[in-house]
């Protein structure tokens, strides 16, 4: 701070000796004055060098504070605030910092200078002059303070508020969409099982807690209804369903609603695909589940996992197929959905290390939500006690032991007391629509079974299932025997459908063909055998193709099982002489056959290699048509590209909508003479 004398300091100083004996005259006549109302009091010691007011300024004040006695209603004229207050302490100017210091600490105010000045306008805010101004502009801040708080307060409300009905709002769509809804996940990931809030863990029997009928057991349950029920038909659970359903929806334009009829398969062929992979695993379709050493199949698995079996397939089930994939089938322009389960869904035995029943809740919501979306069923047996063909698909990769071996006998007996179950629950009302396809087994292979105890028990299958109350068309696999070797073969039995699976890398003799060639044969050759097989005279009847793809090499890891090479490249070691292939079989036939472009992701696909997959699956929708209908294999794969619907769409190698393709055989069939044939 600068010391020199101030002027303001100087002045004050000459004031108070050159009139000092005026001040001793004015303090005498003070002394005596009777008419000040206040008595005036001493200055404390830090006051003891104020200067005395005289008898003219003492006056003044007085007016001053009886005039503002007689008003005491009127107030002040509002100034703007200052950030500082000018006071006169001793007659030496003084910083009021702020309110806040007039309340940890008062000061007397001596305002004698300036009203000897005659500045009393200046004394108003101050205190012992016209307080009014400082009440007023005190109340003034307050009043914005408490503007500003009730602004922000306000703001704070309707921010709860907004907050408040997005959640109401929420959860009524919520539960407008399904009644048991819970389908939003939790910070961690997981399913956040909403619908579970409101029921009590008390409302679960003793006896049914951690079992498969507690839904505080489930790891998902969005769109189940989580009422407690141990209900059965068939002596099988009624497991999340609802009492309701609805069956008005369409899944497009091109196709009656589930609830109106479909009419004849023949006239109206099904445009399907599969859902592989899902409730009945396979190493080519989830690889990603089987890269533990001698993990091949389903029963390797679960026994792998042991413990953690069920907690990780059951989070699989959950998460592999949601409510979009029957969205996107049916934005497709697909009509049907083929789901493959295995026996465990519904029984084990001692020594099964299978996934008891988890997958029999998940089989039951996807198809109410293929129902919410005009889907109709194909339901499909993929496994049965004991594998039915040996392959890793039917659960256990090895010998067949149904209808076969030690326990053939009794693995047939229990195949038929599944279907007695199954067949009685799916004769409730609520499927008489929507299932039109009751599968009895998938691909039993009859190349290493005796004919007659395959359709002995084909017989007596169907027989049961008609006679619990299906009304679906019942379905039972070719057997691969051929198709004209079915002519004659289980007649007369009213709705029975033959199923067969098409495809050309499975057979050492068609791999072999060049593009064009496949094409040519999947329009020619394959319409042969729709037409041949749907004849009675040449045939079995009526005829699905439940299983196809676009693929044309058998390059896709684990697709010849678990670690067993590919015909492609000729590094298939089956263990079996008549179906390995040791030697490079794609159309060349050399040593530069390679699957690494087969295998490539599809952003890699050239345009020619494009247009050829297209024609190619094209080709055999055209075919496939002259019979019932078809039902790709199948919808999702983790890295798959020509196994997958799903992928394929995305990839620009399958029509937009299913019912509408570009090929339909009628076209000349190009050269493809761009595209290597080694790949």
């Amino acid at each position: 701070m600068d010391h020199r004398e101030s002027p303001r300091r100087k002045r004050r100083e000459r004031t108070h000796h050159d009139n000092r004996d005026e001040r001793d005259e004015r303090r005498e006549r003070r002394k005596s004055h009777s008419g000040n109302p206040r008595r005036s009091r001493q200055p404390p010691p830090s006051e003891s060098s104020s200067q005395a007011l005289s008898a003219d300024s003492l006056a003044k004040l007085n007016l001053l504070n009886q005039q503002e006695r007689a008003r005491p209603h009127e107030v002040a004229e509002k100034r703007a605030r200052r950030k500082r207050h000018r006071e006169v302490v001793d007659e030496k100017i003084v910083v009021e910092k702020s309110r806040r210091q007039h309340k940890r600490k008062k000061r007397r105010v001596v305002s004698g200078a300036l009203l000897e000045e005659g500045k009393s306008e200046k004394l108003r805010g101050i205190r012992g002059g016209r307080g009014d101004q400082y009440e007023e502009e005190g109340s003034d801040d307050g009043r914005k303070k408490k503007k500003l708080w009730f602004i922000i307060g306000g703001a704070l409300v309707a921010l709860i508020l907004i907050i408040v009905v997005a959640v109401v709002v929420s959860k009524k769509k919520s539960s407008g969409s399904s009644s048991s809804s819970g389908g939003s996940t939790s910070d961690n990931g997981n399913p956040s099982n909403s619908n579970l809030n409101g029921i009590s863990e008390s409302s679960i029997p003793a006896a049914a807690k951690g079992t498969d009928l507690d839904p505080f057991s489930w790891y998902d349950t969005t769109d189940f209804n989580v009422t407690y029920t141990n209900q059965t038909y068939g002596d099988l659970p009624i497991i999340g369903l609802n009492t309701s359903w609805d069956d008005s929806k369409a899944p497009n334009s091109n196709a009656p609603a589930i609830g109106s009829a479909w009419g004849s398969y023949a006239d109206r062929p099904a445009r399907g695909v599969n859902l592989g992979g899902w409730l009945s695993l396979e190493p080519f379709i989830t690889p990603s589940l089987f890269g533990q050493n001698g993990v091949i199949d389903e029963w390797t698995l679960t026994t792998f996992l042991g413990s953690q079996a069920k907690s990780r397939l059951e989070k699989h089930y959950a998460t592999f197929v949601s409510e979009q994939t029957f969205i996107d089938i049916a934005n497709a322009g697909l009509d049907h959905v083929r789901i493959p389960f295995s026996y465990w869904a519904v029984v084990t035995y001692d020594g099964d290390p299978y996934v008891y029943r988890t997958s029999w809740r998940y089989l039951l919501r996807g198809i109410e939500w293929a129902r919410k979306h005009g889907l109709r069923i194909n339901l499909d047996v993929h496994g049965l006690p004991g594998s039915q063909n040996g392959w890793n698909h039917s659960g256990r990769q090895g010998a067949i032991g149904w209808l076969n071996g030690t326990n053939g006998a009794l693995n047939a007996q229990r195949s038929l007391d599944l279907h007695d179950r199954l067949s009685k629950f799916f004769a409730q009302d609520r499927y008489k629509n929507i299932v039109t396809f009751y599968g009895l087994v998938n691909e039993p292979k009859m190349t290493a079974l005796q004919t007659s105890h395959v359709l002995n028990w084909t017989a007596s299958a169907y027989t049961l299932v008609k006679k619990n109350g299906v009304n679906a068309n019942v379905v039972f696999g070719d057997g691969f025997m051929g198709l004209a070797n079915w002519k004659g073969k289980l007649t007369g039995y009213d709705g029975l459908v033959l199923d067969v699976h098409q495809y050309v890398i499975f057979n050492k003799d068609q791999i072999v063909y060049n593009h064009t060639t496949k094409v040519n044969y999947a329009c020619t050759g394959w319409s042969q055998q729709s037409e041949q097989s749907m004849s009675v005279s040449t045939g079995f009847g009526p005829t699905i193709f439940a299983e196809w793809s676009q693929a044309d090499t058998d390059c896709a890891p684990n697709l010849n099982n678990v670690g067993q090479g590919n015909r492609w490249e000729g590094t298939y070691a089956s263990g079996d002489s008549s179906t390995q292939v040791l030697s490079p079989d794609c159309p060349t036939k050399s040593s530069a056959c390679s699957c690494s472009s087969a295998n490539a992701d599809a952003s890699t696909y050239s345009s020619a290699y494009k247009q050829f997959l297209q024609m190619f699956a094209e080709a055999q929708m055209a075919s496939f048509e002259k019979g019932w209908g078809w039902f790709y294999w199948t919808w999702k794969t983790e890295s798959a590209t020509q196994w997958s619907y799903q992928l394929g769409l995305k990839a620009g190698i399958l029509p937009a909508k299913a019912y509408a393709p570009d090929f339909n055989c009628t076209q000349s069939v190009p050269s493809f003479s761009g595209l290597p044939e080694t790949y």
